[in-house]
């Protein structure tokens, strides 16, 4: 009976996806793969397949996500066993929720393959751990764009006393690090931006709360990026601090 499977193709170095995801795409007859996926990872796909662009990025056109959901039922219902292949983990900021659940009411057998998220994946490609015992209990993850324009909850992120990870906040970066300053969280925590984690084109910058906006846009940072404020950011490597990549 076909499928499918909602893979998670990891934060963007193709050597992260895991063995799972890459013998689900080895059974797979069509592939939908997202913008973000690095496409060192269809090497995995089998000769024959039918690979599918439905990507998705900030701030350029995208497939529409109801017209995904058909096209995936529209390819099971001729017998045929999709791999939609997603960026870092399909169930964190992946949308995997809404496809399964469109799946499951239509029937169709879904299988999950999770992903490394890019904010585990491309903080720890910098030496960041997003937790530590010592200096952060936890770790939120938190997208600065939501379908609704509805705010996160920024007095609670300040004192949650956790690492923040925000997602898609690159473009709204100076009003994130404006909110949580006012919400109580010190002017000189540290926090960087990432473009391109774990990608051989990955840059950083390191700085703090107050610093990042200004810092990201003289380096011209660009998506998609990883936002990462935090005592653990301390632990980012050498070379990531040295002027030409850090903001005073």
């Amino acid at each position: 009976m076909a499928k499918v499977f909602l893979i998670g193709a990891g934060p963007g170095d193709p050597e992260l996806m895991t063995l799972k995801a890459a013998r689900a795409l080895r059974a797979a007859d069509v592939v939908l793969v997202d913008e973000l996926v690095h496409r060192g990872c269809l090497a995995h796909a089998r000769p024959g397949a039918r690979i599918i662009e439905v990507g998705k990025r900030g701030g350029s056109q995208s497939t529409p996500q109801v017209f995904i959901e058909k096209m995936m039922l529209k390819i099971v219902d001729a017998g045929q066993t999709v791999a939609r292949l997603k960026g870092g983990d399909p169930f964190v900021f992946g949308r995997g929720g809404e496809e399964m659940q469109a799946l499951l009411e239509a029937g169709v057998e879904v299988e999950v393959i999770p992903g490394i998220t890019a904010g585990i994946g491309v903080p720890a490609a910098l030496g960041i751990p997003v937790t530590h015992r010592e200096i952060a209990c936890g770790v939120t993850f938190v997208t600065g764009r939501t379908r609704d324009g509805r705010e996160p909850n920024w007095e609670a992120l300040a004192r949650s006393g956790t690492t923040l990870v925000v997602y898609m906040g690159l473009r709204r970066l100076e009003q994130i690090a404006s909110r949580l300053g006012k919400a109580g969280l010190p002017e000189a925590t540290p926090a960087c931006a990432i473009e391109n984690g774990t990608l051989r084109t990955q840059r950083e910058i390191v700085s703090t709360l107050a610093g990042l906006p200004a810092a990201a846009a003289r380096a011209r940072l660009a998506s998609p990026a990883i936002i990462v404020v935090g005592e653990v950011v301390r632990f980012a490597r050498a070379s990531a601090l040295e002027p030409k990549a850090r903001a005073a």
